[in-house]
Formats: C-alpha cells, sequence, structure tokens
C-alpha cells in the first residue's frame, strides 16, 4: 500500500484531501473523557496541513440508526481536534449535504475541516453495495485524494473505509502504517517467549483469536469476565460471576489443545468477589473479598482477579520478549476492582520485551489507572481491528489500500 509519504511527495498544496480518522471518543454529554484517538491522527493532519492540503476529516462515533442524532454529533471531538492543532477546524453540521459542500468549498490551503458523523447517513453501513456505493460517490465528491488512518474501522466493510478509496487516489496514513507494522511483528517473526493476556467481558469475542494464538503464543494469561467460563469449564463454581454457560465446550476443547501444545493456558488462581456489582458513578466503596479461583460462592461474583494471581501473571510476563495485551482484568472503572488490570500493565512496563497494548477498553485503562504511555511499546487505538488481524481474517479497510 501507499503512504502518507509517498502522497507528501508528490505534493499535496491545493488538494482537497479526505481523511478517514476515527474520532469515536467516549463522552460524557458534550466532554470527551479520553482523546487518545483524537490525539493518534493529529501527526497525519498536521503534515498534509503544514504541506498545503485542504484536509476533510471524517470519522463515525458511537451507533447512530443512520440518522442525525445530536447525542452523536462530531462537534466535541472537532473542537478538540482544534485546541490539539492549535489552528481553527470548521465543522459542518452535515457529511455530504449543503453544509459539507460550502464548508470543503470555503478552506484554505493548509486549513482543516471535520465533517458531521459518517453514520448519521444509512449508506456508511449498509450491506447494500448499491446503497454503500452511492454514499461513497457522494463522499468521493468533496476530495480529490484520500487518505486512510482510522484504524479503528479498518475491519468494516463500510462506505468511508471501503467503498471510497476505490473512488480516488489513496494512501495510509501514519498512523495505518504504524498499526500495521506492529501487528506484523505479533504475526510474522515473533520474538519469543510471546506472551498473550486476555480479559473483557465476554469470552465468545475472544475464541477466534485465542485459536490462532494456541499455535503461535507461548502463553496466554486470562482474566476479566471471560475468565469465569474458563473457571466454569474446569469443573469449579463461578457463582453469579459473568458466564457464558454455551461456550463451556469450546472452552474445554480450547484447554484439551493447550496442553496437547505445550501452550502454557494460565487461569486465575484466586478472585475479588463481592454479592453485587460496584455503582460505577458514586464509586462507593464495594468491600469486596478475596477467595480461592475454585471457591467461589454461590451468592457472589467475581470482579477482578486476586492478589495471588497478579503476582502469578506478572512473573508469567517477567520474561516475555514480545507481549499482546488485550482486555482489562476486572471492573477496573471502580477503584476497588483496578488493581488487577493495573498488575498487568505495570508487568508490562517492567517487561523486556516489545508490549502491545490492544486498543478498546485496554488503552482506555491505561489511561484511566494514570500510566504513561510512553512505557508501552505500542498502544493501538483499535481493538476489535486488532483481533481480526491477529485471527488472520482480511480486514476490508486494508485491503482497500492495496493496488
Amino acid at each position: 500500500m501507499k503512504t502518507i509519504d509517498e502522497l507528501l511527495s508528490e505534493g499535496v498544496a491545493g488538494k482537497r484531501v479526505f481523511v478517514r480518522a476515527d474520532l469515536n471518543v467516549p463522552l460524557d454529554g458534550t466532554t470527551i473523557t479520553d482523546d487518545g484517538r483524537i490525539r493518534a491522527v493529529l501527526p497525519t493532519v498536521k503534515a498534509l496541513a503544514e504541506a498545503g492540503a485542504r484536509v476533510v476529516v471524517a470519522s463515525h462515533l458511537g451507533r447512530p440508526k443512520g440518522a442525525p442524532d445530536p447525542v452523536f454529533s462530531l462537534a466535541p471531538a472537532a473542537a478538540r481536534l482544534g485546541e490539539l492543532l492549535g489552528a481553527d477546524v470548521a465543522f459542518a453540521t452535515d457529511t455530504v449535504g449543503e453544509s459539507a459542500e460550502a464548508t470543503v468549498a470555503g478552506l484554505a490551503d493548509g486549513r482543516v475541516a471535520v465533517v458531521e458523523n459518517l453514520r448519521f447517513n444509512a449508506g456508511e453501513t449498509s450491506k447494500d453495495d448499491a446503497e454503500r456505493a452511492a454514499f461513497a460517490d457522494r463522499l468521493a465528491a468533496l476530495a480529490d485524494v484520500y487518505v486512510s488512518d482510522g484504524f479503528g474501522a479498518v475491519h468494516r466493510k463500510h462506505a468511508s473505509v471501503y467503498d471510497l478509496p476505490a473512488r480516488l487516489p489513496h494512501y495510509a496514513g501514519y498512523l495505518i502504517a504504524n498499526e500495521v507494522g506492529v501487528l506484523k511483528k505479533l504475526t510474522d517473526d515473533v520474538k519469543r517467549p510471546y506472551v498473550v493476556a486476555l480479559g473483557g467481558a465476554k469470552v465468545s469475542d475472544k475464541l477466534a483469536v485465542i485459536d490462532q494464538l494456541l499455535g503461535k503464543a507461548d502463553r496466554i494469561l486470562i482474566g476479566g469476565g471471560m475468565a469465569y467460563t474458563f473457571l466454569k469449564a474446569k469443573g469449579y463454581e463461578v457463582g453469579k460471576s459473568l458466564l457464558q454457560e454455551d461456550q463451556v465446550p469450546a472452552v474445554q476443547e480450547y484447554i484439551e489443545r493447550a496442553e496437547k501444545t505445550g501452550v502454557e493456558l494460565v487461569l486465575p488462581v484466586d478472585a475479588l468477589v463481592a454479592t453485587e456489582f460496584p455503582d460505577l458513578k458514586t464509586k462507593a466503596p464495594a468491600n469486596p473479598t478475596t477467595v480461592a479461583a475454585d471457591a467461589i460462592p454461590a451468592d457472589q461474583e467475581g470482579l477482578d482477579i486476586g492478589p495471588e494471581t497478579r503476582k502469578l501473571y506478572a512473573s508469567k510476563l517477567a520474561d516475555a520478549a514480545t507481549v499482546f495485551w488485550n482486555g482489562p482484568m476486572g471492573v477496573f472503572e471502580h477503584p476497588d476492582y483496578a488493581e488487577g488490570t493495573k498488575a498487568v500493565a505495570q508487568a508490562l512496563i517492567e517487561s523486556p520485551g516489545f508490549t502491545v497494548v490492544g486498543g478498546g477498553d485496554s488503552a482506555a485503562a491505561v489511561r484511566t489507572l494514570g500510566f504513561d504511555e510512553s512505557a508501552f511499546g505500542h498502544i493501538s487505538t483499535g481493538g476489535g481491528a486488532s483481533l481480526e488481524y491477529l485471527e488472520g481474517k482480511t480486514l476490508p479497510g486494508l485491503a482497500a489500500l492495496e493496488d
């Protein structure tokens, strides 16, 4: 795929450059609670603007139903992008209508505009090829060149990700190029020991990647809500813990495969439990208790890995040459259940190897818990995209950039 450096060498002054970014930031009303994804696209936007391009930034935010919804407006993201750039950023109140056309037409060389949420248009996410194509045609009319820099969306076959590149000269932005380079280090020429830490709520979200990793990783550490399905598969009582009963047979098969192939599959040995889920708004003390992983009371639910598991997982990460972490170890949003996730993050920082935080909730946890992002080898902006890449799937947004 061609990269932005090639585009810049060709010259972009005066050209309208459509940048498909990922500005899907978490919001509390109109307040952005984590601007990591906006900061991630800054190098690409800055480079294009400084080279004299007329930069048109587009993104989705949330899951509106194909129609405008003020709750999912990109206006706060556009304002924050302007603050980070130190320059005014124009904002179009639609995506391909009168406001977008006028806003783009009014851009001077070196200036930046953001158009409204792409998903306010049904054609963006449509499964109908013709409907997506029609929307992509309207987007293409706003630009001369396409730059893909929204890694968090490249696993989606959406109009702005998959169909639009076919209509314009297309290039990968700095973020996309960097993400792909990192993921190749996790798949093509992996330095060992290769240790993977997986957490998060649902084991069903991770089964496909576990299937692939059982043939590639040396160790897989399991935490988060998904751990209780693994513990159930071992025959343990898990009480009221998050459980996907229908996935137990598949998990049992993976446990057996790990034993046969020599992959070390490491499960929690203890857990923090409580009778009810904590209040994440008030952060009221939850007063959890610690129990062995095979002794969770029937009226309790596991909400974080316990202190012995934290020590165990840190020891399993200590000698890693390559680490991939995706998914928190517990309900890190509450201080009483954040220690497991903190322990894994700290172990990555202390690891001598190349460490990758696989986007999504893990990246949010790193920032929320106050860790220095530069202490990690790489923090991905796309959890789902990273997992699908590791699963060996073809990502539509990357395939569209190939010539």
